[in-house]
C-alpha cells in the first residue's frame, strides 16, 4: 500500500523527521519551475536558504510566506506588449503562483501566502514608465486576483510605506536608506562575473524597451548602461526593504539565480529567455493547448489576436497555418 504524503495536521513536533521530510517536499515543489543560469547543474546544497526559510514555517506551523519583487508594469514598447495593462500573460502567471500555494496546503496544513512584492514605482523613471500607468496596473492585477478568486496572492508595494511623500520622494528616501553607493555597484560589477551578468541583462532590456530614440546607437548603449546602475541599486534597495518588513521569508526572484543565492529565480510561463516576463511580451496561445511568451512582434506573425473585455488579451496559433 502507498505510503501517504504526511501533513502537518498529522503532528509533529519542531526539529521532527516529520518537519524535515514536509519542508523538503515543498522545496521539490519549487524545483521544475527553477529560472537558473545557463548550464548550470544545481545540488541539493543549493537551496540550503529557502530550505532554512521553509523550516522556519513548518516548524511554527504558519503559513509559508513566499516574497516576490515582481509585476511591475508593461514595458513601454509597444513591439514586445499589448499595452500597458495587465492580459493573460499576468492572468496565467497568477494562477500559477496560486497553484503553487495551493501544492504547499496539500502537505502544510496552514498553507502558503504569496506576497506580491511589486517594484514599478521604485524604479518606474529609470525605465521611464509614467506613474499613473504604473499604478493603473497593480490596479488591475489587484482586480485579477479578486476576480479569479486567488486567495493566496497578496500584495505590497511602494504605495505601503513612506506615508505622506509623493513617488518621487519615496524612491529618495529608499535610496538614501536603503541603496549601495553607485561606486560601489560599479566596481562590483567590473569584479563579480554575476553582477556583471545581471548588469548586461538589464542593459539589454532597457535598449530593447526604447520604441524611439534619434540619436546613435552608440549614445543609446551609454544611456541604458548609465540607467542600469540605477535600476539594479534600486532594486536591491527594494529587497532590503522587504526583508526589513518581512524578515524571513522564502525568497523569490523572476530573475535567474545561481546555486546557494537567497532568492530562488521562478519561472512563470515556458519561456525560451530566461530573462522573458509577462510584463516584457505577450502570451501565445500553442496548437498543442499550453501557452507560451513571445514579444508582441513575434506574436502578431504567429497567431490571431483575441480581446477580452474590450482589450488586448492574447494571440492564438492557427493550427491550420
Amino acid at each position: 500500500m502507498p505510503r501517504s504524503t504526511p501533513t502537518v495536521s498529522q503532528g509533529h513536533a519542531p526539529g521532527s523527521d516529520t518537519a524535515e521530510l514536509i519542508s523538503n517536499v515543498i522545496l521539490r515543489f519549487l524545483l521544475p519551475h527553477r529560472r537558473s543560469e545557463a548550464g548550470e547543474h544545481a545540488h541539493t546544497d543549493c537551496f540550503a536558504e529557502q530550505l532554512g526559510a521553509i523550516r522556519h514555517f513548518v516548524d511554527r506551523q504558519e503559513p509559508i510566506l513566499f516574497t516576490l519583487p515582481a509585476f511591475p508594469c508593461k514595458s513601454p514598447n509597444r513591439r514586445k506588449v499589448l499595452g500597458h495593462l495587465p492580459d493573460m500573460g499576468e492572468l496565467l502567471s497568477l494562477q500559477f503562483l496560486n497553484q503553487l500555494c495551493d501544492q504547499v496546503a496539500k502537505v502544510h496544513t496552514p498553507g502558503a501566502r504569496m506576497l506580491l512584492c511589486s517594484d514599478g514605482h521604485v524604479f518606474g523613471d529609470l525605465i521611464r514608465v509614467p506613474d499613473d500607468h504604473i499604478t493603473e496596473y497593480g490596479d488591475e492585477i489587484q482586480a485579477m486576483v479578486e476576480r479569479h478568486d486567488l486567495s493566496h496572492i497578496e500584495a505590497f508595494s511602494l504605495q505601503d510605506v513612506y506615508a505622506g511623500y509623493d513617488y518621487d520622494g519615496k524612491r529618495k528616501l529608499l535610496t538614501e536608506q536603503y541603496a549601495q553607493s553607485l561606486e560601489s555597484l560599479r566596481d562590483e560589477v567590473r569584479s563579480d562575473e554575476k553582477t556583471l551578468s545581471l548588469y548586461r541583462g538589464i542593459t539589454r532590456f532597457l535598449v530593447e524597451d526604447v520604441s524611439e530614440w534619434h540619436d546613435s546607437k552608440a549614445a543609446l548603449q551609454r544611456d541604458c548602461r548609465q540607467r542600469a546602475y540605477g535600476v539594479i541599486q534600486r532594486s536591491r534597495a527594494w529587497g532590503d526593504l522587504i526583508a526589513d518588513h518581512y524578515p524571513v521569508s522564502v525568497r523569490l526572484s523572476i530573475h535567474p539565480q545561481p546555486c546557494g543565492a537567497a532568492k530562488f529565480g521562478i519561472r512563470l510561463l515556458e519561456i525560451r529567455d530566461m530573462w522573458l516576463t509577462p510584463w516584457h511580451s505577450a502570451a501565445v496561445l500553442r496548437t498543442d493547448g499550453r501557452f507560451a511568451l513571445l514579444p508582441r512582434a513575434e506574436a502578431e506573425k504567429a497567431g490571431k489576436l483575441v480581446c477580452r473585455d474590450g482589450r488586448p488579451s492574447h494571440y492564438v496559433v492557427d493550427s491550420a497555418e
